[in-house]
């Protein structure tokens, strides 16, 4: 195969799924798969082998995701209903004070941001995000992209949010890795693009508090969760998962107490022992009875279905590339180029995101690309590559990201400020996320 041709076939493949998606609507799921077909297809892919990849592919990725998707939603759930979220804001607003509310709310939004999803997470705290722009008197653009920025930054590049796992696995990366140099890399980007450009954006750009969110009154003070058991819960999944990486680079390989150590390291164990604590702490323990937690575990379920299918396709699509043939071919091909991989990641998930705009699709595009290449460098991490891919996936949001019109309905910006505001903020945490790999490159 002829990397001219191989490469024309790729990017039909690319453009048909960006048309379908963006130009007709249709499911991202159904998009992926008929660019798999035609892939397949179009490069002379046996018939019998078609069927096989799709199913390898499909079934590899979900394999191991689908059960850390279900327990991350029902601790994000229990999250939500309990007022665990407000509980961490009010508190480190008492502690910094209003004047630094901008920074409570980044890392009130970093910390809840890593069980929940992006939307989820933003509906969550956006009632109390209004309140603190009120007591505090900071501009809305201020408080707001502080939020916003450290949701979307924690979405994407920080495990169990299924796309950022979904890369780990698939590039075979330590999670507990992945865990780390994401939130390592992560918290400075959201910095720079929340509180900081915030700040500086909200003197040209005057929101006022508008809409059905910004009048829904917070909750009282009785009836949050204290807040260390909160914190401590929340963390509780990431600890166990970072605790085995620590104990795989320090502790003897052959020790008696290692095995233990990575089973209660491994992430589905690490979430089901997180979804029993949530449920005694945030559940029982706030006065919800078992009907009552059954029914809101199952209620966490319904949304998960299309994010499983999209990053199932994109499993089969990733699979696909690679046996057909077009893998050699890119491999060859980006290699040529000279370019760092991490860079190379980072370009092709931004690039995938301004077009398509999931951040989901953007993530395991850019790992289809890069995987081939990744054979050359034997010894970069594949951690790093799996953050700067997720970090090249959360700039760039625009008409094409259902998330651009979720933000703009919720903090009522006016639709001529959203491209200077928004996206321009989501694009400094892209290349911030970028310029922290690099730098973290050199140091491990």
């Amino acid at each position: 195969m002829s990397s001219g041709f191989a490469l024309s076939i790729l990017g039909i493949s690319v453009l048909m799924i960006i048309v379908m998606c963006v130009r007709f609507k249709i499911s991202a799921f159904l998009a992926l798969m008929f660019a798999c077909f035609f892939i397949a297809l179009a490069t002379g892919m046996p018939l019998d082998k078609i069927s096989k990849s799709l199913e390898t592919g499909m079934g590899n990725t979900l394999g191991f995701l689908a059960p850390i998707l279900a327990f991350g939603a029902v601790i994000g759930k229990l999250m939500e209903v309990s007022g665990g979220a407000e509980r961490l804001a009010r508190t480190l607003i008492g502690v910094l004070g209003k004047s630094q509310a901008h920074w409570a709310m980044l890392i009130v939004g970093y910390v809840c941001g890593i069980p929940v999803f992006f939307q989820v997470g933003l509906v969550l705290l956006i009632a109390l995000m209004f309140s603190v722009v009120k007591e505090s008197g900071l501009p809305v653009l201020q408080v707001g992209l502080s939020m916003v920025a450290a949701l979307l930054t924690v979405h994407c590049i920080v495990p169990p949010h299924p796309a950022a796992m979904a890369i780990a696995l698939t590039l075979k990366a330590d999670v507990g890795k992945v865990i780390f140099y994401g939130l390592l890399v992560g918290l400075p980007a959201a910095a720079l693009a929340g509180p900081i450009f915030g700040k500086f954006i909200s003197r040209y750009y005057e929101v006022e508090p508008a809409g059905v969110f910004a009048s829904t009154a917070p909750r009282d003070d009785a009836e949050l969760p204290p807040f260390g058991l909160t914190l401590f819960t929340i963390l509780f999944p990431l600890l166990l998962m970072i605790n085995k990486t620590f104990f795989d680079l320090l502790a003897p390989k052959d020790a008696v107490y290692m095995p233990v150590v990575a089973f209660i390291g491994n992430p589905i164990v690490a979430l089901f022992l997180s979804s029993i604590l949530t449920y005694v702490v945030l559940g029982i323990g706030r006065g919800f009875t078992l009907e009552d937690l059954g029914k809101k575990t199952e209620a966490s379920f319904g949304p998960m279905a299309s994010i499983i299918l999209v990053i199932g396709a994109a499993g089969s699509f990733n699979k696909i590339i690679m046996d057909c043939g077009m893998g050699d071919v890119l491999k060859d091909v980006l290699t040529a180029i000279q370019v760092s991989p991490l860079i190379m990641a980072w370009l092709i998930a931004i690039l995938m995101r301004f077009a398509i705009g999931s951040a989901t699709v953007a993530m395991m595009t850019g790992v289809g690309f890069i995987m081939p290449v990744l054979a050359n460098y034997p010894g970069l991490d594949p951690a790093l590559v799996a953050v700067a891919t997720g970090a090249g996936a959360i700039g760039a949001s625009h008409v094409t990201d259902s998330g651009f019109w979720f933000v703009k309905e919720c903090l009522g910006i006016p639709m001529r400020a959203m491209y200077a505001t928004f996206t321009l903020s989501t694009t400094i945490a892209a290349v911030g996320g970028l310029v922290g790999v690099l730098i973290l490159a050199q140091l491990v």
